[in-house]
């Protein structure tokens, strides 16, 4: 087991185990949080379409902000494309976590009310 997933691969869902496989894969992370945040918004119990992703590479070393998403993005094409509705991507450098590992919670969902 990779020690920087936060859930076993028997406790992961499908659309979440792929995004962990593939950002695993691609960023070879020093730290990655992928964490389901569909149960936060209007949509039906036990789904995968809401998701904030922690990454900790060394290859967002002198890469800018925006083409860290960018890069985060285009290993997720697949699922963006398919089940994944809304991705929040806090991609940092290994310094960057070094010096602070704090992530804010999301917002409440301002999309609708649940049922």
């Amino acid at each position: 087991m990779r020690r920087w997933l936060t859930t076993t691969m028997a406790q992961a869902t499908p659309v979440k185990a792929a995004i962990e496989k593939k950002l695993g894969d691609f960023f070879k992370p020093s730290h990655l949080q992928v964490i389901n945040e569909s149960h936060m918004h209007n949509v039906p119990k036990n789904s995968e379409t809401h998701f904030k992703v922690v990454v900790v590479s060394t290859k967002f070393n002198d890469v800018k902000h925006i083409e860290r998403h960018r890069m985060v993005n285009k290993v997720l094409t697949e699922e963006l494309d398919g089940p994944v509705h809304a991705l929040s991507v806090k991609a940092k450098t290994p310094a960057q976590w070094d010096k602070s590992q704090k992530i804010e919670p999301s917002p409440s969902c301002r999309g609708g009310s649940k049922a």
